[in-house]
């Protein structure tokens, strides 16, 4: 807790202004939460990582996971906004000069959002390399159509960085080829629709259909057919910003858990002295705590220019696990109170458990870690 040290003040300050009682409102309505998010973008945060050049704070990974987590730790949700944090990740590396100018500052000014991430698809699920939205060439445009699914806060997003199929999957030489990125603006965009998806969780996620939707050339990032690869290379830092978001759940949970503990008294004596109750929470501080040193470690590799993705998949994992067994424990702790809404355990408690299925699912990251650390055969 000693990094960035006025950064995490500065947020804490900006979360206070937005109680318990905002979010339980907005996650009443399930309504995405414009005010917090446009507060956080007015102070900058939301421009954390882009270059000062561009017109951002242009801060390291380290810091933009110490903005996330004091979010969390305070009771709010950051992924209403985390998106426009990463996303950009793959313009600002593989746009063009010209791409760069024209989004960044615009990004950075709070002038545009890029919130959408188009990559996931009903047939395809987890399996990128299926997808099958395509984007046919017609002169200086593409004409895309297909769907996504899973694209959160797409109806409160200018911009979509999205994927799609440039070339059929059975013409490619590598399966990892054919796979194209591109910059859509969804601002005035024929043939796009947008269908909300109703979940356990105020998510704001949905499912986009593309009919003969135009994007210039243009907007294209790198070369035709690279895209995965350019892809692939934002989700390390997605992950490592992720396992920052569950490190402030678990936060949130064992102080909620450990306040209820000290103060209510239960057959004369207060609950908190039952080690009962004292061991799960012990517990959960010992997960989070070593989880919190996996999180440092990735980012650390991260910002170093190492690939560290095995370390960027451990911390996710790690820290997706920790926060959802301080949930546990803290809802075990409050009792019946932990289900009252008023008290955001039961919120939260939704809100955490996402992580152990998005962006990457635990068991693909085991996969992963099996053929690639432990090199066991590929499983799939």
């Amino acid at each position: 807790m000693d990094d960035w040290p006025e950064i995490r003040q500065s947020v804490a300050r900006l979360c206070a202004g937005f109680p318990g009682s905002y979010w339980q409102e907005q996650d009443a309505k399930a309504a995405y939460p414009t005010e917090f998010v446009s507060a956080l973008a007015n102070a900058g945060w939301l421009a954390a990582l882009i270059p000062e050049e561009f017109g951002g704070a242009g801060l390291p990974l380290s810091a933009a996971c110490a903005i996330l987590e004091e979010i969390h730790a305070s009771g709010g949700n950051g992924a209403a906004a985390h998106a426009q944090m990463y996303v950009m990740g793959t313009l600002l590396r593989h746009g063009s000069a010209a791409q760069k100018a024209t989004w960044l500052p615009a990004i950075a000014r709070n002038e545009l959002r890029l919130q959408a991430f188009g990559v996931t698809e009903p047939d395809a699920g987890s399996d990128t390399l299926s997808i099958s939205t395509m984007a046919v060439r017609d002169g200086d445009d593409y004409v895309i159509n297909g769907r996504k699914i899973w694209t959160s806060r797409a109806q409160h997003s200018d911009l979509m960085l999205l994927l799609a199929r440039t070339t059929p999957k059975d013409q490619v030489a590598r399966r990892t080829d054919g796979l194209s990125v591109f910059v859509l603006d969804m601002r005035d965009c024929p043939g796009l629709s947008i269908q909300p998806i109703a979940t356990m969780m105020n998510h704001g996620t949905t499912s986009v259909f593309f009919d003969d939707v135009r994007v210039p050339v243009a907007n294209r990032i790198g070369e035709e057919g690279q895209g995965f690869r350019y892809i692939l290379s934002g989700m390390n830092a997605e992950r490592i910003l992720i396992a920052a978001e569950c490190l402030g759940d678990a936060r949130f949970f064992l102080d909620r858990a450990c306040d209820h503990a000290r103060t209510r008294q239960v057959f004369g004596r207060p609950i908190g002295q039952n080690q009962g109750i004292q061991f799960p929470l012990a517990m959960a501080h010992a997960r989070a705590a070593a989880a919190r040193l996996m999180v440092a470690d990735a980012c650390r590799r991260q910002e170093a220019g190492e690939r560290g993705e095995a370390e960027a998949n451990m911390a996710k994992l790690l820290a997706a696990e920790a926060s959802w067994q301080a949930g546990e424990a803290a809802l075990q702790t409050l009792g019946g109170m932990g289900f009252a809404a008023e008290y955001d355990v039961e919120r939260k408690f939704r809100e955490t458990r996402l992580y152990q299925v998005a962006p990457v699912s635990t068991n693909l990251i085991l996969a992963h870690l099996a053929e690639h650390v432990l090199g066991l055969p590929r499983s799939y």
